[in-house]
């Protein structure tokens, strides 16, 4: 297709306008997903622009399995083991009771509407999106166990919803519905992604044991996810679970499979690619409204929002009701809070108000087929997909910029768990270091000059992060904050120097680049802010 020069205009104007948001964000202090939407929102009806249209296969398809695969790498297993039960109520008790309270409230407020494609549209806003909630309690210093359950609970849900809102779309499609049927689709459909998942990722791991290139290693990580996901769907089965249990799988295993160099560049390059392409998606939702408007025929504007408001508020309350209760039953169901919180109920009140709704649940939308299995055209489908919008819409918008005054209002602070684990790693790490110079001191190639300078550093070390754990005055913590500002400014003074060398023609740009690395690593190190 070849685009013109308005055209080429229109869309170097867009993606001006999402830099723009982009830069926004920060000094704002609003969430860039939410941003992002309202911003397509508002740039979808600026006179002239064309209609934009998201196909429901290049989220599903496209985007979905690589987003999938790097949320579950970087999941802790030990804290969806420790939050497994709060995961399970939520990812499916929660999203089974949202799916039929929708439906039975838009069957009650939408006049005509069929059961099935009731349960269709109740399927379709029950699963969260926890990109823009979790951006906001990490920026809080909400406790991390609360962070975990929302991230946990986004990678399970997904699957459920869409095998409820495949069922439910079968059932309109054929005009029948056997609850048997469905409830064994359910568990083969998980059980059987999360195998193939499994079986990808030992795949993955072995062949990764003989490749030590790392752009080679870093476009498999990236495969990976496509690996896991398309043959599941082909089958049939959960790809979402199936791109999850590939995530986590190789998460475990590959600290042991990478170098050092791979480690840097693989992160680098995932936290690049999910900014980038959940950036471009946020957007593209915002940029839908106007092609869900141009397909409602027959309703008034009182009776759209009237529904509207209908389903938001039970999606948004039946969340409430379900998950704040949780905190008080003992032996913790959510296995949110731990024995001695003074108030574990304000942590289920945020895991609820953390109910944002996203891209999947548009891409769900988008996919509904056009006509039923006797021809006729899907009942309501176009009410469907709006008010599937609106619920997105409202949640990311309300919840997403109410959740901050939330947070500050029950007054929810960070634990310190995660501070104290570092620290913990740290000093066990230079324990481990000082170990093992006592015993490579005996060998020709070390001197003895050498080795009394790497002890110095290391019972330094061990000292300073032996204060964090009430040993000693601070001061030794206060002469390495001091210490590492002086790097600071001497490494600085380094940067200023190469970057005069390359200015005056000196070195090439490949060795300032170079040089720049090493200088850039030697000050991430440092943890002086």
């Amino acid at each position: 297709m070849e685009l013109h020069g308005t055209e080429l205009l229109q869309l170097t104007g867009l993606l001006a306008a999402m830099g723009a948001l982009l830069a926004l964000a920060p000094v704002l202090r609003v969430p860039y997903p939410i941003l992002l939407v309202v911003g397509g929102l508002g740039i979808a009806f600026v006179p002239g622009l064309p209609r934009f249209e998201l196909p429901p296969d290049v989220v599903l398809l496209a985007i979905l399995p690589p987003l999938l695969y790097s949320a579950a790498f970087f999941t802790s297993i030990r804290d969806v083991r420790q939050n497994v039960r709060a995961i399970g109520a939520l990812s499916i008790g929660v999203v089974a009771a949202t799916m039929v309270a929708v439906a039975a409230v838009a069957h009650w407020a939408i006049e005509g509407l069929p059961w099935s494609a009731a349960f269709v549209l109740g399927a379709i806003v029950s699963p969260t999106d926890p990109i823009a909630a979790t951006s906001i309690a990490s920026r809080l210093g909400v406790p991390r166990r609360v962070i975990s359950v929302v991230e946990g609970e986004s990678l399970v849900n997904d699957a459920t919803a869409l095998v409820f809102f495949r069922t439910a779309v079968v059932a309109t499609v054929a005009g029948t519905f056997s609850l048997w049927e469905a409830s064994t689709r359910l568990v083969l459909n998980a059980v059987a992604g999360i195998a193939i998942g499994l079986a990808v990722g030992f795949v993955i791991r072995q062949v990764r044991r003989k490749v030590h290139d790392p752009p080679t290693e870093i476009t498999i990580a990236l495969l990976t996810g496509y690996l896991a996901y398309l043959p599941a769907a082909a089958l049939g089965v959960s790809g979402v679970l199936a791109a999850v249990a590939s995530g986590l799988y190789m998460g475990w295993y590959t600290p042991e499979l990478t170098t050092p160099q791979v480690r840097l560049q693989g992160n680098a390059f995932w936290s690049i690619l999910t900014y980038v392409v959940n950036a471009i998606l946020f957007s593209l939702v915002g940029l839908q409204l106007p092609s869900v408007l141009d397909g409602i025929h027959g309703w008034s504007w009182s009776e759209l929002l009237g529904a509207a408001a209908a389903v938001c508020g039970t999606v948004i309350v039946v969340r409430l009701l379900l998950t704040v209760p949780f905190a008080y039953v003992p032996p913790a169901l959510l296995g949110m809070h731990r024995r001695g919180d003074p108030a574990p109920w304000r942590e289920g009140l945020i895991v609820g108000w953390s109910g944002l709704r996203g891209a999947v649940s548009l891409a769900a939308a988008l996919a509904i087929p056009l006509s039923t299995a006797a021809g006729a055209p899907f009942p309501d489908r176009e009410l469907i997909v709006f008010l599937a919008f609106s619920v997105i819409l409202a949640t990311l918008v309300l919840q997403g910029l109410s959740l901050p005054l939330l947070i500050r209002a029950l007054r929810v602070e960070d634990d310190g768990g995660a501070a104290y684990e570092e620290s913990k790693a740290r000093l066990r790490a230079a324990q481990a270091g000082l170990a093992r110079v006592e015993e490579l001191a005996s060998e020709d190639w070390v001197r003895e000059d050498t080795a009394e300078r790497v002890r110095g550093g290391y019972r330094f070390r061990i000292d300073r992060f032996s204060e964090r754990f009430g040993k000693g005055d601070g001061s030794v913590e206060e002469r390495s904050q001091a210490y590492q500002r002086l790097r600071h400014e001497l490494l600085r003074a380094e940067q200023d120097a190469v970057v005069e060398l390359r200015r005056n023609g000196v070195i090439s740009d490949d060795v300032m680049h170079r040089v720049l690395r090493d200088i850039a690593l030697e000050d991430v190190r440092l943890d002086a802010r």
